[in-house]
């Protein structure tokens, strides 16, 4: 029997280190699910068609403060 390897996907963005909304250089922060960012918050995406989004430092904390109220509703409910 042969031995199956299981490969990762490797990133096509590697080289584009910058934050993924309309009109904006900066460098990325955090990851995020494009779908999420897209339904949640009125921020421009420009996805270049993988699951996930790049936001940069000050685009997270709008992303943040716009998801505030669901995650603190999500944190009361685990109780």
């Amino acid at each position: 029997m042969g031995h199956i390897m299981k490969h990762k996907r490797k990133s096509k963005r590697k080289k584009d280190k910058t934050c993924d909304v309309k009109g904006c250089d900066e460098d990325k922060k955090k990851s995020l699910s494009t779908t999420k960012i897209k339904k949640k918050t009125d921020l421009k995406v420009e996805s270049s068609g993988g699951r996930n989004s790049y936001l940069c430092k000050e685009h997270y904390k709008e992303y943040k403060k716009a998801t505030e109220d669901e995650r603190r509703a999500k944190r009361l409910s685990w109780d």
